[in-house]
C-alpha cells in the first residue's frame, strides 16, 4: 500500500527544485497535491508534468490574501490538506556592513512571515477540520550556525526552527504534527546565483565555491532534491505521530545536533 494514499498536501514552492521532488515523492506515494508557486506558468508546467493527482495553484507567500485564495483553492479542489510544506524561501548573502534593509526585509518576509502565515492559515483549516494533519517546514542547516557572509539567511533559517519548536507544541493537542528538515547544501538551478554572489565576495571563480561546498561533505558530494523526500514523506505518515517540534538535518553528515 502507498504511504500517502488518500492523503492532500499543499507544497509551496513547488514548481521547481526541492518542492518539485517533494510534490513528485508525494504522488508516487498515493497523495493528491497542489503545486503552490509565485511562478503560476512554471507551476501549471510542473502539475502537468507530474500528472493529474497535481494541480497548479498561484500562491505569494508574502501577500496574506494570496496565500488565504491559495488554500481556499486548494481545498476546494482537494476536499481538505492532510499535509502543509513551507518550502518557499531565498537566499541572500553579504558581508554585514553591506547589509541593505530592504534586503534583510524581504529574506523575512518570505522565509519567515510567509512560513508562520502560511503555517498558521492551513492549522486553523485542520483545527477546524477535526482531523489533524502535518506541518513540515524547510529550515536548513545555516538556521544551526552563523556564516560570515550569510547572517540574515541563516537568521532566518534559525527563525524557522524556533517558529517549528513553537507551533509544533502549541499544535499537537490539535493532532498536528509540526516538524522540520533542514538540508544542507543541495544542488540545483538556484546554486548559479549562490556561486556568484560567493565569487563576488570570496574572489573565486565561477564554479569554485560549488566545488569547494560539495568536497566539504562528509558523504561525498553535495545533495540533490530527491535525498530530502525520504524524510519528507516520513514525517507525513503515521509512523512519525510521536514526532513533534523537531528540526531533521538531511545534509550529508556536515552538521550533528
Amino acid at each position: 500500500m502507498k504511504r500517502l494514499a488518500g492523503k492532500t498536501a499543499l507544497i509551496t514552492g513547488a514548481a521547481r527544485g526541492i518542492g518539485r521532488a517533494f510534490a513528485q515523492a508525494y504522488v508516487r506515494e498515493g497523495a493528491r497535491v497542489a503545486i503552490a508557486d509565485i511562478d503560476f506558468a512554471r507551476a501549471r508546467k510542473t502539475a502537468a508534468e507530474i500528472g493529474e493527482n497535481a494541480l497548479a495553484v498561484e500562491l505569494d507567500v508574502t501577500r496574506q490574501s494570496s496565500i488565504d485564495a491559495g488554500i481556499a483553492e486548494t481545498i476546494d479542489a482537494l476536499g481538505g490538506i492532510d499535509i502543509l510544506i513551507n518550502n518557499a524561501a531565498i537566499f541572500t548573502a553579504a558581508p554585514i556592513v553591506e547589509i541593505e534593509r530592504k534586503d534583510f526585509a524581504r529574506a523575512f518576509d518570505i522565509n519567515v512571515s510567509g512560513t508562520l502565515f502560511t503555517m498558521q492559515a492551513v492549522a486553523r483549516h485542520m483545527v477546524e477540520r477535526g482531523k489533524g494533519g502535518t506541518i513540515i517546514n524547510m529550515a536548513s542547516q545555516a538556521g544551526r550556525r552563523g556564516e560570515p557572509l550569510v547572517a540574515v539567511y541563516c537568521a532566518t533559517k534559525a527563525a524557522v526552527i524556533s517558529l517549528t519548536q513553537s507551533a509544533g507544541l502549541n499544535l499537537i493537542k490539535h493532532g498536528i504534527n509540526v516538524n522540520a528538515i533542514a538540508p544542507g547544501v543541495v544542488d540545483g538551478e538556484h546554486w548559479d546565483g549562490v556561486d556568484a554572489i560567493f565569487a563576488k565576495y570570496e574572489n573565486k571563480a565561477p564554479g569554485q565555491k560549488k566545488n569547494e561546498v560539495g568536497d566539504g561533505v562528509p558523504f561525498g558530494r553535495m545533495g540533490v532534491p530527491e535525498d530530502l523526500t525520504g524524510m519528507a514523506v516520513f514525517l507525513a505518515t503515521d509512523e512519525a505521530r510521536y514526532i513533534v517540534a523537531q528540526c531533521f538535518n538531511v545534509d550529508g553528515g556536515q552538521w550533528m545536533s
